[in-house]
Order: structure tokens, then sequence, then C-alpha cells
């Protein structure tokens, strides 16, 4: 059975490749994916980038944000070099989420740039 958080970055993926194919993005170009991570706790979130590192994967440098709430909040991204392949990302976004899980903090989904 998959999580249901799960199920809705899945369909996320299907909609997000869909609306950039839409709007004309290059789907003959490789896109820049970028997966966000999450936690109020620095140590799971270190701890989070070195698993990712040590499998090989391109970890951005950890930044801290302000909730609208105004808790603080530490994140990273994980960078892929991807096509625009549905079953590809969905793929790789299960692995990211199995990740973020494993390690207990948050997946906060992928996002990408319009290529000409």
């Amino acid at each position: 059975m998959i999580d249901e958080e799960l199920k809705h970055w899945l369909t996320h993926t299907e909609v997000l490749v869909s609306e950039l194919l839409a709007d004309g993005t290059n789907d003959e170009v490789y896109h820049t994916i970028e997966h966000h991570f999450a936690s109020s706790d620095f140590d799971l979130l270190e701890k989070t980038a070195i698993a990712a590192f040590k499998l090989g994967l391109e970890i951005e440098e950890p930044e801290e944000a302000e909730l609208e709430n105004g808790d603080k909040v530490f994140a990273f991204d994980i960078v892929t070099e991807q096509m625009l392949d549905v079953e590809l990302i969905k793929t790789e976004t299960k692995v990211m989420f199995e990740l973020a899980t494993k390690c207990k903090v948050d997946y906060d989904g992928w996002g990408t740039y319009f290529e000409e």
C-alpha cells in the first residue's frame, strides 16, 4: 500500500510535468530537479544530508528559514539532472520520500526550471 503523502507527491509529479510540457518547456533537454528536505532539527537534517551524500547524491548547502508562525526550519535540496519523464521522476520522488521518512525529516516535493 502506498503512503497517502507519497501518493500526493506522485500526483504532484504528474501534474507538474504536464504543466511544464503544456507551457512549452523543452522536453529534449535535461532539467535540474531540486528535491526539498526540511526539519526543525538541524542534527536530523545534517544526518540526512550525510546519508544522501554517501549514496552519491548532490547536496546543496543547508539554509535556515522562518515559517509564518515564527518557528525556525532548516532545509536543503538534493539536485539531480533528469529528462522530464513522468515515470523516471516518480521513481526518483519515491526514493527521496523514502530517504526522508527513514531519516525522520520532511520531504517537501521537488521543483525545476523552465528550459528553452
